[in-house]
C-alpha cells in the first residue's frame, strides 16, 4: 500500500490537532507536517512537498486561494484540499479555477475528510462529496459558471479569479486604504490601480470598492482583526 503524505495548515491549533489525528488514524497517510499562517505553510509545502495539503482558506498573511495560485504557479506537486467554514458556491468555484482539487466545509465528516485525501492523492477531484476526473470538473465549472457569477469576466472569455496582484491590491481595499496610498505601497502607478481595482469590480461582480471588500472579508480572504491602521496623506477624491 502506497503512502499518501499530507500536510495540515489551520491557524486554529485545536482544530489542526484534530485534522491531524483523525488521518494520522489511517495506515496509508502519513502527516510530514504542519502549520498555522500562510507564509509558514508555503515554507512547508515546498520544503517536504506533499502528496496532498489540507488547506484553511482564511489564513493570517496568506489567504487559501493566495496559496493554491502559487503552488500551481510553481508547479509543486502538491495538489491542495481547501477547507472552509464559509461554505459558499461562489467560494467553490474560485477555489476550483485557482487550481484546488477539493473544497468542503470544516463540518465535514472525518470519515469523509479521509475519503477526500484518497481521491485528491489519486488524482480527483471533489466537491460537494461528489468526485470528479479532470474533464468532469471541467464541464460542471463550465455548465454552473454563467448562472453563478455576474460578471467575472468579459463576455466569451473564461471565468477568472483574481490575480495575484489583484488580491494584494484587494487586501489593502479592505484596511480603506485609497488608491493613491495603494499605488505608493506597491511601488506602481496611480493609474495601475486603478486598472486593478476596475478588474477586481468587474470579476466579482460588485458596484464599488465597499461591495469589494466586504465580499473579500465575508469570505474569510482576509481578517480585519489583522489590519494595522495606515499612516494617512490627506485624501484625494478618486
Amino acid at each position: 500500500m502506497s503512502e499518501i503524505t499530507v500536510v495540515i495548515v489551520d491557524d486554529h491549533p485545536l482544530f489542526r490537532q484534530g485534522v491531524i489525528d483523525t488521518v494520522s488514524l489511517e495506515e496509508d497517510i502519513n502527516v510530514i507536517g504542519e502549520a498555522g499562517n500562510g507564509e509558514d505553510a508555503l515554507v512547508v509545502v515546498r520544503e517536504r512537498q506533499p502528496q496532498v495539503v489540507i488547506l484553511d482558506v482564511n489564513l493570517p498573511s496568506l489567504n487559501g486561494l493566495q496559496i493554491t495560485r502559487k503552488i500551481v504557479a510553481e508547479k509543486l506537486p502538491t495538489r491542495v484540499v481547501l477547507l472552509t467554514a464559509y461554505d459558499d458556491f461562489e467560494q467553490v468555484i474560485h477555489s476550483m479555477r485557482s487550481g484546488a482539487a477539493a473544497y468542503c466545509a470544516k463540518h465535514i465528516r472525518p470519515e469523509d475528510l479521509v475519503d477526500l485525501v484518497r481521491h485528491v492523492a489519486a488524482g480527483k477531484y471533489v466537491m460537494g462529496g461528489n468526485v470528479y476526473d479532470k474533464d468532469g470538473l471541467e464541464r460542471w465549472l463550465q455548465s454552473r459558471t454563467e448562472g453563478a457569477v455576474r460578471s467575472y469576466s468579459d463576455p466569451g472569455e473564461p471565468f477568472r479569479p483574481l490575480s495575484n496582484r489583484e488580491m494584494e491590491v484587494l487586501s489593502h481595499l479592505t484596511k480603506g486604504m485609497s488608491n493613491k496610498e495603494i499605488a505608493k505601497l506597491l511601488g506602481i502607478s496611480h493609474q495601475t490601480v486603478k486598472n486593478h481595482v476596475t478588474a477586481i469590480l468587474r470579476k466579482l461582480g460588485v458596484d464599488d470598492r465597499t461591495q469589494a471588500a466586504v465580499y473579500a472579508l465575508r469570505r474569510g480572504w482576509f481578517r480585519l482583526h489583522e489590519q494595522e491602521p495606515a499612516k494617512r496623506e490627506p485624501r484625494e477624491q478618486e
